[in-house]
Order: structure tokens, then C-alpha cells, then sequence
């Protein structure tokens, strides 16, 4: 299995170089950087009766010297892994106010909503899609972003259908990196010849056939029904909470490989 490992491994690291390199990261910072995470994981993973492994035993699993685990670890601090952060709320309530039919007027387009209510309004669409964030700050951002609309004493109503965010929002990075560690966790665990629990649903569908002149379509086809999708499958607050439970969900991305032009995107 090593040599299908590492042609994997090399296939899956070449986006994530694309990105280092364009963003002017060396080699050198990527390698200790790799050495973090080898030592973070083989410290938790390895331990006895929960707790972290010795640096002797982390030497001899990850090939590094004592001398240089020791460093890693106090580099480290022996801090706890960062929990992901929460992926951007905003493309989710423009969404929800485009598609979710509480929201919609009568011809199906995103209603003007007053700034309160229980059922049709601002509020309850922030309380149903923003979560715990601040509802006046997050409302205050959505309009200086030139999202959402006050029309005078009627109500605001959504200016866009989605949040384009700049390349330059570090949003963006943070959620390239939860995103590909989520993907990369339930294939992982698939693999796992020892694990215990069920195989965790991973599925793709692509052609290679499509038309190239309808390849904009279909991105569009993809955002919108892909964001129905999540929508849909979301657990909704409970009185006006964020509801409780473990982290679960859908991830849906568009695929698009233009041979003829010999990059992948």
C-alpha cells in the first residue's frame, strides 16, 4: 500500500504547493511546519491511557531525532489543537433568504423583511441561519458590505444573491484549511483498516464529456442547488439558541479540470 500512499499523498499536496508557493511560503517553513503536525498527531494518537506520548516513542514512530522532537514539542507548548473555525455565516443567510420559502414573497423572490417579528423578518432569519453571532453587529456588516438594504420604514431587503468575498479575506484561507482537513478525515478513516465505527458516506459524481460552453451554467447550477442541499440538512435554532449536538454535515465543491490547457483547477 506505500507506494499508492504516496502517489496520494503527492496528488493531493500539489494544490495546497500551488497555494504556498503563489503566497510566497519556502520549502523550509513548510517542512517544520510538517514536523509540527507529525509530532502534534503522533503525541495524541500514540499515547497510553490518554496521555501523550513520551519523545522517545514519537522519535521512533515519526523517523525524527530526540533532540529534534524535544524542540517541536516545546515549540508546540503542549497547547491543545485549535478547534476549526466556524466557516462564514454570510452566504448562508443570503442563502436561506433566496431559497428558504418562510423568506420568499409571493413570486418566489426574497421577501422585504421588517427588522423584527417571529416568523418573517430579519430576526428570525438571522436567528434561523447566523447562529449565535451578534444579530445587530452581523445586520451592520451585511449592510456596510452593500448586501442587504434599508428601505426606509418598510424593512431591508438582500441586494445579492452571494457573498464574493476577496482573495485577500483571510475567511477564505481559514476555511481552505478546515475544509480540506474534513475531506481529508473521513477518507482517512475510511481507509483505516482497524477502525471499528461504520464507513462515513464519500462520494463524487463527474464527466468528462462536458461542453465547455456550459460550463458556466453549470457552476451556476452547482452553487445553487449545492447551498439547497446544506440548507436543507442544517438543524435550525431552538427558541432562538444555537442547537446542540456534534459537528456533521454535507460538503459540496465544483470540480473543473481544463486539460486542454494542461492545469487543474
Amino acid at each position: 500500500m506505500r507506494p499508492q500512499l504516496l502517489a496520494a499523498c503527492r496528488h493531493l499536496l500539489a494544490p495546497v504547493a500551488r497555494l504556498l508557493l503563489r503566497s510566497g511560503v519556502s520549502w523550509d517553513e513548510f517542512a517544520e511546519l510538517g514536523k509540527q503536525v507529525f509530532v502534534d498527531v503522533a503525541r495524541r494518537d500514540y499515547g497510553v491511557q490518554g496521555r501523550a506520548t513520551n519523545n522517545a516513542r514519537v522519535a521512533m514512530i515519526t523517523g525524527l531525532s530526540r533532540r529534534e522532537v524535544a524542540r517541536i514539542r516545546d515549540a508546540l507548548g503542549g497547547a491543545p489543537a485549535a478547534e476549526a473555525p466556524a466557516a462564514s455565516r454570510i452566504s448562508q443567510v443570503l442563502s436561506g433568504w433566496h431559497l428558504d420559502p418562510d423568506f420568499l414573497d409571493a413570486a418566489g423572490q426574497p421577501a422585504l423583511l421588517p427588522a423584527a417579528g417571529e416568523k418573517r423578518s430579519v430576526a428570525a432569519l438571522l436567528r434561523r441561519y447566523a447562529g449565535d453571532l451578534p444579530h445587530g453587529a452581523f445586520l451592520k456588516e451585511l449592510s456596510s458590505l452593500g448586501l442587504v438594504e434599508k428601505v426606509g420604514n418598510k424593512g431591508y431587503k438582500a441586494r445579492a444573491r452571494d457573498y464574493l468575498r476577496s482573495p485577500s479575506d483571510p475567511d477564505i484561507l481559514r476555511q481552505l484549511g478546515v475544509a480540506l482537513h474534513d475531506h481529508a478525515a473521513t477518507l482517512v478513516h475510511n481507509v483505516d483498516g482497524r477502525r471499528t465505527a461504520p464507513a462515513r458516506f464519500e462520494g463524487m459524481a463527474s464527466t468528462p464529456r462536458l461542453a465547455p460552453r456550459y460550463a458556466r451554467a453549470f457552476a451556476e447550477y452547482a452553487a445553487t442547488r449545492g447551498q439547497a442541499l446544506l440548507l436543507k440538512h442544517e438543524t435550525k435554532s431552538v427558541g432562538g439558541a444555537p442547537a446542540r449536538g456534534m459537528r456533521a454535515g454535507f460538503g459540496a465543491y465544483l470540480i473543473r479540470d481544463d486539460m486542454q490547457r494542461g492545469r487543474r483547477k
